[in-house]
C-alpha cells in the first residue's frame, strides 16, 4: 500500500532500524541517515531491513546516506532516533536544509529534547518555522543482529507526544497517527519531559549492575536486573521525579501505572510490574558500560530534572547520588556536559512562563535581541 507521506529517519541503530524498516514496510517512502558511513555502507548496497518479532515483515528504504542535504529533502516528518546527547549538534547539522513547515520528532526527547532542539534551530535559522515534537519514550522495545535486521519485542500501547508550540501538537498527530496510532497528545512539551522513564530504567539499573555489565555477563536487563533492592531505589528516582512535576504543574504518572498503560503490565510494586512485564520478555543487558543508559540517561535526563528542580528549592538526592556515581565511575562531567535549565532557557523563568514557552513557542524576553526574526 503506498502512502502519501515522506519519512525520514535519523540514525541506524536498534530503534532507528526498527523504525525505518516498519515504516517502509507498510509503505511509506523512507530515507535513512547515519552520521558514520562504514556502518551504513552494507545498506547502502542493499537498503533493505528484515523484520522479525511482534513486526514481520521487509522494508524496502528509498535512501540511505550520511549526507543531511540529501536525508531529510522532502521529507514531511524527520524522526530522530539518535541518542540525546545528539540532539543540539544534529540540529544545527539541519538548519541550512530545513524546509519552512518540516516537523522533527524526538524519539524521545528525553528531558528538555524539544527546548533544546528548538532554541537550537531559531538561533540557527533566526526564525521559528520548524515544528519540533518529542515523544516522552521510544515505542519500540527492539534490538538489531545486523545493520539488515531488527527485532522487534513489544510496541507500546500509548507514548505521549507534544510539539513546540503546543498548538501544532494535534497537526503533528494527524499526520503520524497512520503509521502509529499508538501517539496521544500531552499538554505540553514540560510533560512529556518530565514523564521521562528513562531517567528511571535506565541509568540506575545499569550502574547498580555495573559489575556484570563489565565483565558481559549475559542476563535480562529488566526481568533479572531489576531485583528487588534495585526496584526501591528506582521508586525513590520515581518520587521524585513526580515531586517536580507536580512543583511544575504537569501531571506526572508513576512509573507503575506508566507499565500498566504501556504494557499492560500490573503490580503493587514497580518490581511486580516489571516482572509483570512480557514486552521485558527477552530484552538482554549491555555489553559493557558504554552504553547510552549511562552516556545519555544519566546527562540528559537525571542532569536536566536535578537542574530545574533546583531552581526552585527542591532537593533529589537519590537523583543526585546516582549522577555523582555514575560521574565517579566514567570519569565525566555529566552535569557541564548535559542539558541545564540555563541551556535549555528555563534558568529566570517562573513556572507560568516555561509553559507559555512550551505551548507558544515564544522565547523570553531577555533574549529576544538574539534574534533578527520571529514568526
Amino acid at each position: 500500500m503506498k502512502r502519501e507521506l515522506n519519512y525520514c529517519v535519523i540514525g541506524a541503530g536498534n530503534g532507528g532500524l526498527a523504525m525505518a524498516g516498519y515504516l517502509s514496510m507498510i509503505g511509506y517512502k523512507v530515507n535513512l541517515y547515519n552520521r558514520s558511513l562504514d556502518k551504513i555502507l552494507p545498506l547502502i548496497k542493499e537498503p533493505i531491513i528484515y523484520l522479525t518479532g511482534e513486526k514481520n515483515g521487509i522494508g524496502v528504504l528509498s535512501k540511505v546516506t550520511n549526507s543531511m542535504e540529501e536525508a531529510i529533502e522532502n521529507a514531511d516528518v524527520i524522526m530522530v532516533t539518535t541518542p540525546a546527547l545528539a540532539h543540539h549538534s544534529l540540529a544545527k547539522e539541519m538548519a541550512p536544509y530545513l524546509k519552512d513547515g518540516q516537523i522533527i520528532v524526538l524519539n524521545p526527547g528525553r528531558t528538555g529534547g524539544a527546548l533544546e532542539v528548538y532554541e537550537t534551530l531559531l538561533r540557527e535559522r533566526k526564525r521559528n518555522n520548524i515544528i519540533v515534537a518529542e515523544a516522552q519514550t521510544f515505542i519500540y522495545a527492539a534490538r538489531s543482529s545486523s545493520i539488515n535486521n531488527a527485532h522487534i519485542f513489544k510496541t507500546k500501547k500509548e507514548v505521549s507526544l507534544a510539539a513546540i508550540p503546543a498548538t501544532k501538537t494535534d497537526y503533528v498527530l494527524k499526520l503520524i497517527n497512520e503509521a502509529y496510532p499508538q501517539f496521544i497528545a500531552a499538554k505540553d512539551v514540560l510533560e512529556t519531559s518530565i514523564n521521562n522513564y528513562g531517567a528511571i530504567f535506565h541509568p540506575a539499573p545499569t550502574i547498580l549492575n555495573s559489575g556484570h555489565i563489565e565483565r558481559c555477563s549475559p542476563f535480562e536487563y529488566y526481568r533479572e536486573g531489576i531485583t528487588p533492592s534495585v526496584a526501591n531505589y528506582l521508586e525513590k528516582i520515581d518520587k521524585e521525579r513526580m515531586e517536580l512535576g507536580r512543583l511544575l504543574q504537569v501531571d506526572a504518572k508513576s512509573s507503575v501505572q506508566w507499565l500498566y498503560e504501556s504494557y499492560g503490565a500490573e503490580g503493587d510494586n514497580l518490581y511486580e510490574a516489571v516482572q509483570n512485564n512480557p514486552g521485558y520478555t527477552g530484552l538482554q543487558a549491555p555489553q559493557g558500560l558504554y552504553t547510552r543508559y549511562i552516556y545519555e540517561d544519566v546527562p540528559c535526563s537525571l542532569v536536566p530534572m536535578e537542574s530545574i528542580a533546583d531552581l526552585f528549592g527542591l532537593k533529589t538526592p537519590a537523583i543526585t547520588s546516582m549522577i555523582n556515581i555514575a560521574q565517579i565511575m566514567t570519569n565525566r562531567d555529566f552535569r557541564s556536559e548535559g542539558r541545564s535549565a540555563e541551556k535549555l532557557g528555563l534558568d529566570g523563568l517562573s513556572i507560568t512562563e516555561m509553559h507559555l514557552l512550551a505551548r507558544q513557542g515564544r522565547i523570553s524576553k531577555r533574549r529576544l535581541d538574539e534574534f533578527t526574526e520571529v514568526v
